[in-house]
């Protein structure tokens, strides 16, 4: 049994450190079953030395987040756990400091996790990006930040948000308005993104003046796009063909980002999925990354990373019992 202290200078700090009622120190003495108590400016942690070991080096990870300005939350407090549990805490520690850009309503928009950081420096530094993973990941959201940010620097001239609709037959007709108010609810959460980063007001705007399209991936055929920075949402409902007129559109100073999750893949058993069968294709050419998230990287609600990992667990069985009936 052995005690160690960390300095904390900032009151400030060492109040968001505990959370109300101690809840964030909760978290951390229950994964590592040592006690915790702040005395003056120091935080203390008593019990066996490589849980305190362990439970120091995340308590200094998330003093190190509060010092750049986050906010504490149940989900950034566990995954510090999990890269402290993995010996990655340095790589959490090195996360950017810079934000992405500022929504309309002032708040910073940056990377959260190593996985998303992985993914908007590929972005930057690459022109056709792939991100694939699980829900909640921030795929889409971070792409239309850099999206944004690309167009308020003038790096490009548009911005092209565009996602397949899988049910533009039959079940699209029974909605009312014509083709745009039919498909509108399949781009939802773009607007929703778009809304977020600009104000209803500059979207609407932009809209008007043709800086800002979106639309159904099928409007995209026969066209190039240049000086645009394009994204691909729900690109795992692509077929084959779709996926590569859409990479085939890809125009002179523009990017390009296709975003899917592979397990919800909504088309006909007898469709190949376009985004599974690229990333194969062009894994290794120059100028296209492929980033792969993993439900470490999931930024909503705690339960959502569970869900995501008791289906990956539950599908990884399927497989073996069907090689084992093989």
């Amino acid at each position: 049994m052995i005690e160690k202290a960390i300095s904390v200078s900032d009151m400030g700090q060492m109040s968001a450190l505990f959370g109300d009622f101690d809840e964030n120190i909760n978290i951390i003495q229950k994964e590592y079953k040592v006690s915790i108590y702040s005395r003056d400016d120091e935080v203390r942690i008593k019990g066996d030395e490589n849980a305190v070991q362990k439970a120091s080096e995340v308590i200094s990870l998330l003093i190190d987040m509060l010092g750049k300005g986050e906010i504490l939350t149940d989900q950034s407090i566990r995954y510090a756990i999990s890269m402290a549990n993995e010996g990655k805490g340095e790589e959490l520690e090195q996360l950017s400091k810079s934000c992405i850009c500022v929504s309309h309503t002032g708040k910073p928009i940056k990377p959260k996790t190593v996985g998303q950081s992985r993914y908007v420096e590929g972005i930057k530094k690459n022109t056709i990006t792939f991100g694939v993973g699980p829900a909640g990941t921030g795929k889409t959201y971070l792409a239309v930040a850099l999206a944004v940010r690309a167009f308020k620097a003038h790096e490009v001239q548009r911005i092209i948000l565009t996602r397949p609709a899988v049910e533009a037959g039959e079940k699209l007709g029974f909605l009312p308005g014509d083709l745009q108010n039919k498909v509108d609810p399949y781009l939802r959460p773009l607007y929703d993104a778009l809304f977020d980063m600009m104000g209803a007001e500059a979207f609407q705007r932009n809209m008007e003046r043709g800086c800002i399209e979106v639309a159904p991936l099928a409007y995209m055929r026969g066209r190039t796009l240049d000086d645009s920075f394009i994204i691909l949402d729900e690109a795992q409902n692509t077929t084959p063909e779709q996926m590569k007129m859409f990479l085939t559109r890809l125009g002179f100073n523009s990017k390009m980002v296709i975003t899917g999750d592979v397990t919800q893949i909504d088309l006909p058993d007898s469709k190949r999925s376009g985004l599974v069968e690229a990333t194969r294709i062009l894994k290794n050419i120059e100028g296209i990354t492929i980033n792969r998230f993993s439900e470490k990287d999931v930024v909503r609600h705690r339960l959502v990373q569970d869900i995501v990992r008791a289906y990956e667990a539950y599908n990884e069985k399927k497989i073996q019992d069907g090689n084992k009936n093989d």
